[in-house]
């Protein structure tokens, strides 16, 4: 078993980049898989038991930070992005990576791992949702969006940081930007929530930014480009992925009306807010009681993420 962990730790080390190989967390998968395992547990299985008896903890003022924290790191990792390479260095059609230590590429290089650890700091999406018993929200889209992300862009990282691959990372740097600003202004409560008519185009944003990740990764398919085509394949069919799995959430939120909207929608309006059995109503996206709305709830999140 030792001589088989050398060999695998070996495998790393010999084929790694080198100017990651010491950085935190990258000597090898296994602390990234078992963060990635321990969250899966914690949000499905350990998280839930722990509050089935307790009652939904009030976050808003953690959620409203949390969420301007993301828009600001989101936003750093993009400029970040365009200041590597793609403000007008790299090209569209095919960049291979750069393994020197020139200013721009040990730039690029860096932003590479901070946005490996930013996919750890969206697990907070979850653990929000689990501590206010939102497990209707917890879906699996949601987990799989989440729970694989970190161990995909530690490959990355780890062998290929910089180059045609920082595509994925550009556009969904800025996706989040918009993303965690909806969240935010949906934290807000009632008297900005209103304005959030277009939840669903979101989703819809999301997945154009699959699409142009598959087209850009799939490109290098059918050109000659020094880029390992195993990274090709790779983040193209992690894009696929995610995008039937948006694909199905949009069509289960925007096209296919639920047979508990239908009812809730058949019954007596509040303040403009139709009410449901449980007291939560979708299509305000507020909790409300028999004198109106009493406070705010926010949106569900289809990812959080790529996520």
């Amino acid at each position: 078993m030792a001589a088989a962990l050398n060999a695998i730790q070996g495998f790393f080390d010999n084929y790694g980049d080198p100017r990651t190989k010491d950085w935190f967390l990258m000597s090898n998968p296994l602390p990234t898989a078992l963060i990635c395992a321990t969250y899966v547990f914690t949000v499905k299985v350990a998280g839930p038991r722990l509050m089935a008896n307790r009652k939904p903890m009030e976050l808003r003022n953690v959620l409203i930070a949390y969420n301007l924290f993301q828009v600001i790191f989101s936003s750093w990792l993009f400029y970040e992005c365009m200041m590597g390479g793609w403000w007008g260095e790299y090209s569209l059609s095919c960049q291979p990576v750069d393994y020197s230590d020139k200013p721009s590429t040990v730039r690029m290089v860096n932003i590479c791992w901070w946005y490996y650890f930013s996919k750890f700091t969206e697990f907070m999406d979850t653990i929000f949702f689990v501590l206010r018993k939102k497990d209707r929200h917890i879906s699996t889209l949601h987990v799989i969006h989440h729970g694989v992300m970190p161990m995909s862009v530690w490959f990355g990282v780890k062998f290929t940081p910089g180059g045609h691959s920082t595509f994925f990372g550009l556009l969904n740097t800025f996706v989040h930007i918009i993303m965690y600003a909806y969240y935010l202004l949906a934290a807000l409560g009632p008297n900005v929530q209103k304005y959030l008519w277009w939840k669903k185009y979101l989703t819809t944003l999301q997945m154009l930014q699959f699409l142009a990740i598959m087209l850009h990764a799939f490109q290098l398919l059918f050109i000659d480009c020094n880029y390992p085509k195993a990274f090709v394949w790779w983040i193209g069919m992690h894009a696929v992925m995610f995008f039937f799995l948006f694909k199905e959430f949009y069509k289960q939120q925007y096209t296919k009306p639920s047979k508990q909207a239908a009812g809730a929608q058949s019954k007596p309006s509040v303040n403009g807010s139709s009410k449901s059995s449980n007291g939560y109503s979708k299509q305000s996206d507020y909790y409300i009681n028999s004198n109106g709305l009493s406070r705010p709830d926010l949106v569900h999140r289809a990812t959080a993420g790529a996520h």
